[in-house]
C-alpha cells in the first residue's frame, strides 16, 4: 500500500506542467508612485492566494522597450524553470501589437507584448515556444472596456493562472511561429585586428557604470592581466566624446577614489567606472544603440 501511494505521488508530479512553480515575477517601467503594480499583483492573488510574488524592477525608463529586453536577459537565467515573468512596457498597449508568453529553452515563461522586449532573452535562452495569448479565455472578468492596462487584465491575469496550474502553457493560446517573434536590431559586439567594437546597451544606474555588450570570450584574446592599460574610446553618434587609458582591474577598490578602470561586471560584460563616483554623469555618457566603445590593449 505504501509504495501504491508512493506511485500515485511520482506519477502526479510527472503530470505537473513545469510552470506550476507558483513564482510569478513582474517587470515594468510604471515606478511606484502610484497603485498599477498593487493592481497587477492584486489581480494574482485573486487567481490563486498560494502564489509567490516578486519584483525584477519597475523602474525601466518609460517607453524603453531595449531597457525591458536587456533586464531580462540579466535577471531570467538565474531563476529556475518554470517562474513566470510579467514584463509590461508597452507603449502600443491596445494596438494590433500581439500579448504572448513565451517559453525559454530553460523553462522559464514571459509574459508579455511581443514588441521587442523579447530580444536578448530569447537570444540568450533560446525559444521553446511561443503562443498568442487568447483573450475571450485569458482575460480579468468584465475588463473589456478596459484598452490600456492589458499588464492587469491580461498579462498579471495570464501569469497567475500559468503559475497557479490553472491552464496549461498549451491553453495559453494558439502556437506562434518562433520567426516571428518581434526583435530590436542592434549591433553585436565584434573583434577586428586588435580592436574590439562594441556598444552601451544600459548603465548600471545605481552608481552610473557603464556596461558594453562586449563579452568575457571576446575580450579574453587580448589577454590582459590585472593591471595592464586599456585604451577606451566611446562614441556617441559616431562622434568620439571620451577617450583615456584605464587599468584593467578585478575590483573597484584596485583603483584610488574616483579613479577610472575598466572590469567585467556581474553578467561577465566589460564595463567601466570611476570607484565611488558616476562615470556616466562625470562624462555625460548615456545609453542605446547610438553609443559605442572601442577597446584595445595599451
Amino acid at each position: 500500500m505504501h509504495r501504491f501511494f508512493l506511485l500515485v505521488a511520482f506519477l502526479l508530479l510527472v503530470r505537473l506542467s513545469p510552470a506550476q512553480s507558483k513564482v510569478v515575477v513582474f517587470q515594468s517601467d510604471f515606478g511606484l508612485k502610484d497603485g498599477a503594480v498593487s493592481e497587477m499583483k492584486g489581480v494574482a492573488i485573486g487567481v490563486s492566494p498560494d502564489l509567490k510574488l516578486f519584483d525584477l524592477t519597475h523602474e525601466i525608463p518609460a517607453y524603453n522597450i531595449w531597457e525591458a529586453s536587456y533586464r531580462l536577459r540579466q535577471t531570467v537565467p538565474y531563476w529556475p524553470a518554470g517562474t513566470v515573468f510579467v514584463s509590461v512596457v508597452d507603449p502600443g498597449v491596445g494596438t494590433d501589437r500581439k500579448s504572448v508568453v513565451l517559453r525559454t529553452r530553460t523553462g522559464q515563461f514571459i509574459v508579455t507584448p511581443d514588441n521587442g522586449t523579447l530580444t536578448l532573452v530569447a537570444e540568450a535562452l533560446g525559444i521553446g515556444e511561443i503562443r498568442e495569448i487568447d483573450e475571450a479565455v485569458n482575460r480579468r472578468k468584465d475588463s473589456q472596456k478596459s484598452y490600456t492596462f492589458h499588464g492587469r487584465d491580461v498579462y498579471a491575469y495570464t501569469a497567475a493562472r500559468l503559475a497557479a496550474g490553472v491552464i496549461t502553457f498549451e491553453e495559453v493560446g494558439p502556437l506562434l511561429p518562433k520567426q516571428e517573434v518581434v526583435s530590436i536590431p542592434y549591433q553585436k559586439a565584434v573583434s577586428e585586428g586588435k580592436t574590439i567594437k562594441g556598444t552601451i546597451p544600459v548603465l548600471d544606474v545605481q552608481y552610473g557604470n557603464i556596461w558594453t555588450n562586449i563579452p568575457d570570450d571576446l575580450f579574453r584574446p587580448l589577454k590582459l592581466s590585472f593591471g595592464d592599460e586599456l585604451y577606451v574610446k566611446i562614441f556617441h553618434n559616431g562622434k568620439m566624446v571620451y577617450h583615456d587609458n584605464m587599468p584593467y582591474s578585478a575590483t573597484f577598490g584596485a583603483v584610488a577614489l574616483g579613479k577610472p578602470l575598466a572590469y567585467m561586471n556581474s553578467v561577465l560584460q566589460l564595463s567601466f567606472a570611476l570607484n565611488q563616483a558616476s562615470f556616466s554623469e562625470a562624462f555625460k555618457i548615456g545609453s542605446g544603440n547610438e553609443w559605442s566603445v572601442e577597446v584595445e590593449k595599451k
